[in-house]
């Protein structure tokens, strides 16, 4: 069985040493490069139809993060920020200049940071749900988050999360504790306001109507980029003065916004459309 929003696109696959990891990514269509990071539990193929859409305009390097797909877990937290320099490694292994990164949830996290961190090696972010605090999450969604551990690894395994990782992670029995880290980071309190408001790459953040945090996060978070404040003016004079935007995607969820064409659409149009 496959996970819903798996792509039947195949990229030619390889591994980078670094960081101490054996980094599993594959590179799809040709043009200008874009990293393609994917969400907690996840891996490079559940984009769906989103990783061939920007494929056909972009060469795409879609990773699995670290303990995730095909990339094997290291002894260290699974942590957003380790992750960035992770990528940063990926882009200096691979030669990349500037690439543009689009990450989705957890990638989003990871994507934001990378640019945050490594400006220099960046040249557009698209940052799709990613939360910068813990409390923007709705509560009851942070009472399913405590509950993720490696208790709850048995209960998984219907699940389309555990049979994609049972089928490609090179170690299947990681994955309780993959588990208890995935838990023990969400349960870390942390503001990701000031990375934002640092950030000095052109940058889109997205999100679903129904999203894990409502619209008014979201927005809060293009406010940090100098966005939602006044009037954008007839010639656009008053919008962001670094090139920000937001989308906020109609009839979607936080769960079904990593593989809907949608996304790809507005990430295209934003990394195509505008000046480099």
């Amino acid at each position: 069985m496959t996970t819903t929003g798996t792509t039947d696109t195949k990229g030619t696959g390889h591994y980078a040493k670094v960081n101490g990891l054996n980094l599993y990514y594959e590179i799809h269509g040709a043009g200008r490069p874009l990293i393609l990071l994917h969400g907690g539990l996840m891996s490079n193929e559940t984009f769906g139809p989103v990783l061939p859409q920007l494929a056909e305009r972009h060469q795409v390097i879609a990773p699995d993060l670290q303990g995730h797909g095909r990339t094997a877990d290291i002894d260290r937290p699974i942590d957003v920020r380790l992750m960035a320099d992770d990528i940063s490694a990926l882009i200096d292994h691979l030669g990349l200049e500037t690439p543009d990164l689009v990450g989705y949830s957890l990638g989003g996290g990871v994507a934001l940071h990378t640019a945050a961190k490594y400006p220099a090696k960046v040249r557009r972010l698209v940052a799709v749900s990613a939360n910068i605090r813990p409390d923007a999450i709705y509560a009851e969604m942070r009472v399913q988050q405590g509950q993720v551990g490696a208790a709850a690894a048995e209960f998984m395994k219907d699940t389309p999360m555990y049979q994609l990782y049972h089928r490609v992670a090179p170690r299947p029995e990681d994955f309780p504790t993959l588990l208890d880290k995935l838990g023990a980071s969400m349960a870390k309190d942390f503001d990701f306001a000031d990375e934002v408001r640092g950030l000095q790459v052109p940058t889109l953040i997205v999100a679903a109507d129904a999203d894990m945090a409502p619209p008014s996060h979201y927005v809060e978070v293009f406010k940090l980029l100098g966005g939602g404040v006044r009037d954008g003016g007839w010639m656009g004079e008053g919008r962001p003065a670094g090139g920000h935007a937001l989308a906020i995607l109609p009839g979607l969820t936080h769960y079904n916004i990593g593989a809907s064409p949608l996304l790809a659409a507005v990430a295209l149009a934003f990394l195509d459309d505008q000046p480099a």
